[in-house]
């Protein structure tokens, strides 16, 4: 039969009879994971090192004692480079993480010290005690009180919720609680918040001059959510937009790009951090009254199959810190916004998570997209190569009863979405400028960034206000470090000067890098007014490199690269 064994190395499979001993399966392991001493192996059948049995202790017991059966996973530790045990667990999923030494989203510091009780007022029917005195009728709720969240139609109960309801069914609350994948109906992200409306309509900027899709990254952070019993919100300041190939019925991209950890490092100066992925899927219904077709409904698809996998791989690259796990993080808060056209015609944005669900059996490679959009395919079993165990899934049929039913070949991909709700702020307060003229990147095509431009933008400015509000722009600030001109910690000190309500823009000429910038900028302004005064042909600005050229030029000077196209 075939056993599947988790180690820190991921998962492996290994062929064994049911009267091999567990000595001959360690020594197994050990080739096939190349372990020095088989003998510091240790084997159970949860991800928990500590219920593990060292070798010693199984080394004559037959696999049939065991009562494994075919496809049943083995998890495994072992000691190597001569390291100790603490120090060693059986795969990231399942390492054993100091609870004080995990840093957490703010927002789970802040709620996890929240009652998260819900108030209710005295029942006038019901009550029958003083203004001071409590009952069953007017005590508060837990936050994942059945009755308040159906009753307030809340689908799924925040992520905080479901570890207070896992507390309480547990009575206590010294132990992580959050040790395998559990599949209850609860959501990391209850809400995302675009703090502008101009944030979104600055990216569909691209696809209505072109008419091709749109790719952006989401920068923001993490707050409280009101609305949902001890839920979290992302906030959006931000969408970045990584080199990409765009058409009108989809889009190309590189992971990661060239520019990534640069791009991450402006956030984190900004306090932001990446908190999910955007992209546009509208196609004009060519009535000329600014209507979209609608792709995505109830009778077709909300995310396809292929888009199900590619949020699932996200969310696997976006985990999220938890000191309620034994392995320091759990699930993911990465969020996927769409933007498509409703069933009026109109462009609406929605946001969606897939669930830990399709999260685990993508990583598992047990799950594949399929030909149709609204179907995700269960990959078959192949014989010494891949074990695939049976998946299910549960419906209510037209009797109004629970069936369950099979998930080979297909099963519907609505069951592995989370809806996210999402909206703007009644006041809008962003970090950012939301009227800023200087170009989004890597728009091949539109515009293209540059010290000249840069040069416009913050040469205009004319009063300290002006230079503070300019510099609030986080597609220029991205273009400002990447030229390298002011050193890392400089760098920083120019994104919380923009960035913090109270700041004094003056500290800005404490720093050389920015006097050395400042003196770029005005050369630069002044050779593109000289340009211009005396009718002489004004110079391009390399996209590639940023040098200047004569507007003769067809390739730049200093890089060689095309100055076009």
């Amino acid at each position: 039969m075939l056993l599947r064994i988790r180690s820190k190395e991921g998962m492996h499979r290994v062929q064994v009879d049911n009267g091999e001993t567990f000595w001959t399966l360690a020594q197994k392991i050990s080739e096939l994971l190349k372990i020095e001493d088989p003998s510091t192996i240790a084997m159970g059948r949860d991800p928990n090192p500590a219920t593990a049995a060292s070798l010693s202790q199984l080394a004559d017991k037959t696999i049939e004692s065991a009562n494994l059966k075919h496809g049943d996973i083995v998890y495994v530790s072992y000691i190597e480079n001569n390291k100790s045990t603490e120090e060693l667990n059986n795969n990231d999923s399942t390492v054993v993480v100091p609870r004080d030494t995990i840093k957490q989203d703010a927002v789970d510091d802040f709620l996890e010290k929240q009652r998260g009780l819900i108030d209710r007022k005295k029942d006038p029917k019901f009550c029958r005690h003083g203004d001071k005195a409590m009952c069953d009728y007017c005590m508060p709720l837990e936050p994942f009180d059945p009755r308040y969240l159906e009753e307030n139609k809340i689908k799924h109960m925040s992520f905080h919720a479901y570890l207070r309801q896992l507390n309480a069914a547990q009575q206590t609350k010294n132990i992580p609680v959050l040790e395998e994948p559990d599949y209850k109906a609860y959501r990391m992200v209850d809400h995302v918040e675009f703090s502008s409306a101009s944030i979104i309509d600055s990216f569909l900027n691209y696809w209505r001059a072109s008419g091709s899709q749109r790719f952006g990254y989401l920068y923001g952070r993490y707050e409280p959510y009101l609305e949902v019993p001890l839920g979290v919100k992302a906030v959006v300041e931000a969408i970045y937009e990584p080199p990409q190939q765009d058409h009108s019925d989809g889009i190309q991209l590189t992971l990661p790009w060239e520019e990534e950890n640069r791009v991450n490092e402006v956030a984190e100066a900004c306090g932001l951090v990446r908190v999910g992925m955007i992209y546009s899927d509208l196609l004009d219904d060519g009535s000329g009254s600014g209507k979209v077709i609608a792709k995505r409904h109830v009778n077709s698809y909300f995310l396809s199959s292929v888009e199900c996998a590619f949020a699932a791989e996200m969310q696997r690259r976006h985990p999220n810190a938890s000191k309620q796990s034994i392995s320091g993080k759990f699930s993911s808060k990465f969020v996927t916004c769409v933007i498509s056209g409703d069933t009026e015609g109109n462009i609406d944005v929605n946001a969606y998570q897939v669930s830990d669900t399709l999260v685990a059996l993508q990583e598992a490679n047990f799950t594949e997209p399929s030909r149709n959009p609204s179907l995700m395919r269960v990959k078959d079993s192949i014989p010494h190569e891949r074990y695939v165990p049976e998946v299910f899934y549960k419906f209510k049929n037209e009797y109004n009863v629970v069936v369950k039913q099979s998930a080979k070949p297909t099963f519907p991909v609505e069951y592995l979405l989370i809806n996210v709700t999402h909206g703007f702020p009644h006041n809008p307060s962003p970090l950012f400028n939301s009227t800023s003229s200087f170009p989004v990147e890597n728009r091949e095509g539109l515009s293209h960034q540059s010290m000249s431009e840069l040069a416009k933008v913050i040469n205009s400015a004319d009063n300290e206000e002006a230079l503070k509000n300019a510099l609030a722009d986080f597609h220029l600030l991205c273009f400002i470090q990447s030229t390298d001109i002011m050193s890392p910690e400089e760098f920083r000190e120019l994104c919380q000067i923009v960035t913090q309500f109270n700041s004094d823009i003056k500290r800005l000429n404490e720093l050389n890098g920015w006097k050395t910038l400042e003196l770029l900028l005005k050369e630069t302004g002044t050779k593109s007014a000289s340009g211009t005064k005396n009718n002489l042909p004004a110079e391009i600005s390399c996209r590639h490199c940023t040098f200047m050229n004569p507007s003769s030029n067809e390739s730049c000077e200093m890089c060689g690269l095309p100055l076009s196209g």
